[in-house]
């Protein structure tokens, strides 16, 4: 059997984050994977360095062109640039409820470039995560869309933002201090903590990896609990092997 996902992000010039390292998941998990490209940046483990971002047009040209001809059964999102292109995409999968939505909200690149701004988020927050069946923050994503302050636990977080309308969350606690790393998975019906030894190196584009992998576990049929515990297992064994670049400030995951 074939499976189909989709991944609506940016182009990551060294191939680490973004839609390179998504589609490279995906195919690590056995996925056939399809891509609507919302900017290109030019950029490396030092920093991104220049952002061209696309046309919504296009955008949408790429989104209608995938979901009338292909059977993608999960989507994720990445970076998605701005307003105009939030709409875009929030208009466009929900001509597709049968498909199964992961968000990762990237707002700040892992080398500290602003990919989102403080408008577009608000939309994001009005328009896409109401349709997400998880969406996958991190600490300081989390704080940000929900305006809370920096002293609040995740799962007071993840109860927040279970109020904007998704279906589910994913607290990352890679942001977070101590020798284990804690991700919260928490539902309107339950909670389950993920634990694992904290890998004290800088990776570039785990999250990108992350989302996209739990996305593919989802294209395949699993449930919601299996994807996320599958997707984590996954990353803590690629991130054991990730490598660094001559020049880099980051390491990158060995796809």
């Amino acid at each position: 059997m074939t499976y189909h996902a989709l991944t609506i992000a940016g182009s990551d010039s060294c191939g680490g984050a973004g839609i390179q390292a998504d589609l490279k998941t995906m195919s690590n998990f056995g996925v056939c994977a399809a891509s609507v490209i919302t900017a290109i940046t030019a950029q490396n483990t030092t920093g991104v360095r220049d952002v061209a971002v696309m046309a919504t047009t296009m955008v949408e040209s790429q989104l209608t062109a995938v979901l009338e001809d292909l059977p993608i059964t999960a989507a994720k999102t990445g970076m998605l640039a701005n307003t105009e292109i939030i709409q875009t995409v929030a208009r466009a999968l929900t001509h597709s409820p049968d498909i199964a939505l992961v968000v990762d909200p990237v707002m700040v690149a892992t080398t500290g470039a602003r990919l989102l701004d403080s408008q577009s988020e608000e939309v994001m927050i009005q328009d896409l995560l109401p349709r997400a069946t998880l969406v996958t923050p991190n600490l300081p994503e989390a704080r940000a869309l929900t305006g809370m302050k920096q002293d609040r636990a995740p799962l007071d977080l993840a109860d927040q933002l279970l109020q904007l309308g998704c279906q589910a969350v994913l607290i990352k606690g890679g942001h977070a201090r101590g020798e284990q790393v804690e991700d919260w998975l928490v539902t309107p019906t339950g909670r389950q903590r993920f634990t694992n030894r904290r890998i004290t190196a800088s990776v570039h584009g785990t999250g990108c990896a992350l989302s996209a992998a739990i996305t593919a576990g989802l294209a395949r049929g699993l449930e919601l609990d299996e994807s996320v515990a599958a997707a984590i297992e996954w990353l803590h064994r690629m991130l054991q092997q990730a490598w660094l670049p001559q020049t880099g400030r980051l390491r990158m995951l060995p796809f």
